[in-house]
């Protein structure tokens, strides 16, 4: 999430990061949905308190992204304008199924999912799948041969592009159609350039424009 962050505010987009409770705690039992979904919500009203009138796209890496998902889609988030998923955990590891994505219906807001191919909690097919039937809601990104960490076989060609490559991350943006889906359509919106809530504690500040 440093490496995401770092890349964004090269490319002046300012970013809030931060610790969920069982993380600043040292637990390795994640919150409950409750907690996690207010954690969620305090750290975008915090964005929002440090940089008022901005536009806000939350997200965050596997638990944080399903979370700060369930939230939106009980009760939008203050001033969200789209959500970014950093490898959304679609099922348990061994256990394909769409269940967990059930609740992204609920979403109007434009979604970003940036998904590894050999990533055990989310098949190729499925989480495809499930970007097509959001529809135009929804972009997929795929890293070829990457796994949940956008980790790289050192043997494969790409292996170069891996989470700590932040230029990787930017490709989604408008200007780079050939590397984005959604549903299988070509995106020209969905831009991730306002801000990405989620990750370690602190703020780093960037202009947007």
């Amino acid at each position: 999430m440093a490496a995401v962050a770092d890349g964004l505010a090269e490319r002046n987009v300012a970013t809030l990061r931060y610790q969920f409770p069982y993380m600043e705690e040292g637990s390795k039992r994640p919150d409950v949905p409750k907690v996690a979904h207010a954690t969620v919500r305090a750290a975008v009203g915090e964005a929002l308190r440090l940089l008022p009138g901005l536009a806000v796209v939350a997200g965050g890496k596997s638990f944080g992204g399903r979370m700060t998902s369930q939230a939106q889609a009980a009760s939008p988030l203050p001033g969200g304008q789209g959500l970014a998923f950093l490898g959304f955990p679609l099922h348990p590891a061994g256990r394909p199924s769409d269940e967990r994505g059930a609740h992204l219906f609920e979403i109007k807001i434009p979604m970003l999912f940036l998904q590894g191919s050999r990533d055990a909690l989310a098949t190729t097919e499925l989480i495809e799948t499930l970007v097509q039937r959001l529809g135009e809601r929804a972009t997929l990104k795929l890293f070829e041969d990457a796994d949940h960490s956008f980790h790289v076989p050192a043997k494969k060609p790409g292996a170069r592009m891996r989470k700590s490559d932040p230029k990787c991350w930017m490709s989604c943006q408008p200007g780079s159609r050939q590397s984005c889906r959604r549903g299988r359509v070509l995106p020209e919106r969905n831009r991730l350039s306002k801000l990405l809530a989620e990750g370690d504690p602190g703020a780093r500040r960037g202009r947007s424009k």
